[in-house]
């Protein structure tokens, strides 16, 4: 396919054609753990299915393809791929990241990494200016998500990825693009170096799937992620592969629905007395509304806001909804519900990154738009 061809046209033909042997349009799942060598040392691409595996080389070419990257990596969880990037630094190096980020990737950080030798600071990543003004000589890795879990705010890809360049040519930038999608923003095109995907999110898209990737720009970290993919082993399966190369094949027509839905659904809870206030780029109030437009394709399926009355509002509200599933996760096809302070972000409850007991998340999915507001309207009756 030339470089002119359409992200939904790479969705469904970026993977490998249809088997040679009979011909099956979908790739077969490749599950054996071993292969047969034609000598001692001498394989056919494959020898031991930790190391490389057709069903999710399959996936890593599809993801590689999608990013724009240069090699594409697939892991057991979005967890471990971002321990994978982790693995990229040495004690003593210095990590700059947003301070609006998922719980576990902050229980990672702080729990984990910090007790090995590496250091983090959490500022701000709206202004890319004053962001920047955070990088230290040992920086070696600056950690954005962009929109954040769970504010929706956004970070200026290209305006942090070129001020980083300027500090220090070797920094590197890596985005968390779960929320976004490849088919939403293209981080690499905008100068990240690394791209960070939980599948299991919008990529599956179907709750059936856990699921990781990074996609490398640069040779460098291409070869030394693969290396470390092996060495360390937190692979998905096969089967596991091949349900996220499934899910994905429907991901452009998704995240449209998802973003139409989601914008309806700010819009009604703007309009509610119980709502103090709402986060959602594709709003005209959002402070960083500009920028969605700019950066991303539309602005998302994920919302969150804050009850006026306050955490036990948000807990009444979050256990009367009917269609939205109280549950923890995102981006699939059911709409979900999740109060973050006692659920997903709860590991960050006692930090700096705290967030407010009054925040609802809603992953909006894919239903029809009418029943979503009616039942979050029934759902803000029974808050108050």
């Amino acid at each position: 396919m030339g470089d002119d061809t359409s992200f939904e046209t790479q969705l469904i033909h970026s993977g490998p054609a249809p088997d040679p042997a009979y011909g099956a349009v979908v790739p077969p799942i490749y599950l054996s753990s071993t292969y047969q060598q034609r000598a001692v040392g001498e394989h056919q691409g494959y020898d031991y299915s930790r190391t490389a595996n057709p069903t999710r080389a399959a996936l890593e070419n599809t993801l590689a393809t999608l990013e724009g990257g240069l090699r594409g990596l697939a892991y057991a969880s979005g967890m471990a791929a971002i321990d994978a990037v982790m693995r990229l630094l040495k004690p003593g190096d210095h990590v700059l990241a947003a301070n609006d980020l998922y719980g576990g990737s902050y229980r990672l950080f702080h729990h984990v990494y910090a007790q090995f030798g590496l250091q983090f600071s959490y500022f701000p990543a709206s202004d890319a200016r004053e962001f920047l003004g955070a990088v230290r000589p040992d920086t070696r890795l600056i950690w954005l998500e962009t929109p954040t879990n769970p504010l929706l705010s956004l970070c200026d890809i290209a305006a942090i990825a070129a001020g980083a360049r300027r500090r220090n040519p070797d920094l590197l930038v890596a985005v968390d693009n779960t929320f976004a999608t490849p088919y939403l923003q293209r981080p690499l095109e905008l100068g990240a170096d690394l791209v960070v995907h939980s599948t299991t999110k919008y990529l599956g898209g179907h709750s059936d799937v856990v699921g990781g990737a990074v996609v490398a720009r640069h040779a460098a970290q291409a070869e030394r992620l693969q290396f470390l993919q092996n060495a360390v082993g937190a692979v998905p399966g096969a089967f596991d592969c091949f349900l996220t190369l499934r899910g994905m094949r429907t991901l452009a027509l998704r995240m449209d629905r998802h973003a139409s839905n989601a914008l309806a659904v700010a819009e009604y809870l703007e309009g509610r007395n119980e709502v103090s206030r709402v986060h959602y780029p594709g709003l005209t109030t959002h402070p960083q509304h500009d920028l969605a437009m700019r950066q991303m394709r539309n602005p998302g399926g994920m919302v969150s806001f804050e009850l006026a009355g306050g955490a036990a509002a948000a807990r009444r509200f979050a256990q009367s909804t009917r269609l939205f599933i109280l549950a923890e996760s995102l981006g699939a096809v059911e709409s979900l519900v999740e109060v973050p302070a006692a659920m997903t972000h709860a590991s960050s409850l006692d930090s700096p990154l705290a967030v407010d007991a009054a925040l609802v998340r809603l992953s909006v999915g894919i239903e029809g738009v009418t029943d979503l507001l009616h039942d979050l309207g029934q759902a803000l009756d029974a808050s108050g």
